[in-house]
């Protein structure tokens, strides 16, 4: 179990690396068997941020030919996965899942394991789940005929800002547990009916922590329409009630596409027009809401003299150190034809082992430069240059975005009344193209605040 928790613990640090992660949702039993299900939409970065979430190790079925990867079999093997056969990979081997089923029983009812599967099957970039197959529900069943009663079975749904991008937003959202008592008692019925059901569950369960559009093309619209709903609706800003959010829109949207309602595409354009002005501005629809206040320059200010005279130098020293592996890993992407789901797993692959080289060639120079001592403060540094350059990636531009919003509020409250007029009118056409469609929909509820400012 330590080598899987130090395994766990260098993946957790991989994943929050590259993404900045959040994570929502109930809280993954500490100890005790569960089976993790999640979607799978990011390759070998999935695993990782299922384990961040489930704040323990987890042991993952994976393809079997990744036991024998060069770069990846000896990870693999340290996380403690089991390896599982696919008749697109090994058609001969089929026949051996049946001992993969059994080693799974055994780490659950034994061990007490956190186990984790993708019940899709594939990682793949389509905008919503793909069926999901049955091996999850047979697990499960299976565990509970050898443990003699249930135990939890949990969703984690992963959803990207934009998941090929460094220092893109991530978030893991943790569900509820599926009720599947019913079904393993008294005794588990590993008949056809039963794993369908069960599966029937687990993907319901799945979907509400997912994100699920009919097209990728509709996602700049649902983050435009989510964010006016939240701004003159009075909506919290947690990750997962955005998620929350642009699933219902999302919905609406298919409802009024199959509709064919020519009031939806009008509106559709004014709203992405809307956003795109607020975009070109640096402002947010909450901001248009009233004007900062003094207080807000001088926290400002606070906040960002301490970064900047502390934090900054350190990432731009890394920065300038690490400016030759970050080149050499650009220069090998973009030469690379990846699909989006894997690109994000091979730059950090590549990344870390760039990375880990050119630590070791500047520690060997130190040595044969100064002495022995000089390359354990190189190795002893490094690390820290590196984690400081991560993670003020970005954070120069978010401060003078903040400072461009924070003069145009206070020095142009024309644009800000104008926008302000704009936004809350496309919120009312929004709220009644909705009720026209569903007359059984309640209206969005405002807040008390936005009553009062509009009285």
């Amino acid at each position: 179990m330590g080598s899987k928790r130090l395994y766990h613990h260098f993946s957790v640090l991989l994943a929050r690396a590259y993404y900045r992660v959040s994570v929502a949702g109930d809280p993954v039993p500490p100890r005790g068997p569960v089976l993790l299900v999640a979607n799978h939409p990011n390759s070998l970065l999935d695993p990782a941020l299922v384990g961040l979430a489930a704040r323990r190790p987890v042991r993952f079925l994976a393809r079997a030919p990744l036991f024998q990867h060069p770069g990846l079999g000896w990870f693999v093997r340290g996380m403690g996965a089991i390896p599982i056969y696919r008749r697109v990979d090994h058609p001969r081997l089929i026949t051996q899942n049946e001992d993969t089923f059994e080693a799974v029983w055994r780490a659950l009812a034994e061990e007490g394991a956190a186990v984790g599967i993708f019940p899709e099957g594939l990682s793949h970039g389509g905008p919503s789940l793909a069926p999901l197959k049955t091996g999850a529900a047979r697990i499960a069943l299976g565990a509970a005929r050898t443990m003699g009663g249930t135990f939890p079975i949990i969703p984690v749904g992963l959803t990207f800002r934009a998941k090929e991008h460094f220092r893109s937003e991530a978030l893991a959202l943790v569900g509820k547990e599926v009720e599947w008592d019913d079904l393993a008692s008294p005794t588990p019925d590993l008949g056809p009916d039963t794993v369908r059901e069960l599966t029937r569950r687990i993907g319901e369960c799945l979907t509400e922590v997912t994100l699920n559009l009919e097209r990728w093309e509709d996602v700049p619209l649902v983050e435009a329409v989510e964010r006016v709903d939240a701004a003159e609706a009075g909506g919290g800003s947690a990750p997962e009630e955005q998620l929350r959010r642009r699933r219902k829109i999302g919905s609406d949207l298919a409802s009024m596409r199959r509709g064919g309602s020519p009031e939806w595409e009008d509106l559709a354009r004014d709203v992405q027009r809307h956003d795109r002005v607020l975009s070109h501005l640096h402002l947010r629809p909450e901001d248009l809401r009233s004007v900062p206040p003094a207080t807000v320059a001088l926290r400002w200010i606070f906040r960002n003299v301490f970064f900047f005279g502390l934090l900054a130098p350190l990432a731009l020293l890394g920065g300038l150190i690490f400016w030759a592996p970050l080149h050499f890993v650009g220069l090998v992407e973009e030469r690379m034809e990846l699909s989006p789901e894997v690109r994000a797993s091979y730059k950090v692959i590549g990344g870390t082992i760039a990375f880990t080289g050119w630590a070791l060639l500047l520690a060997i120079w130190a040595f044969r430069s100064w002495s022995w001592a000089a390359a354990a403060g190189v190795l002893l540094v490094l690390p820290i240059l590196g984690l400081a350059m991560c993670g003020t990636h970005g954070r120069w531009g978010n401060a003078i975005a903040d400072l461009r919003r924070f003069v145009l509020l206070r020095e142009r409250s024309d644009i800000r009344t104008r926008l302000l007029v704009r936004q809350r009118d496309l919120a009312s056409r929004l709220s009644s193209l909705r009720q026209s469609l569903n007359p059984t929909v309640d209206e969005p509820l405002e807040s008390e605040e936005v009553r009062h400012e509009q009285a």
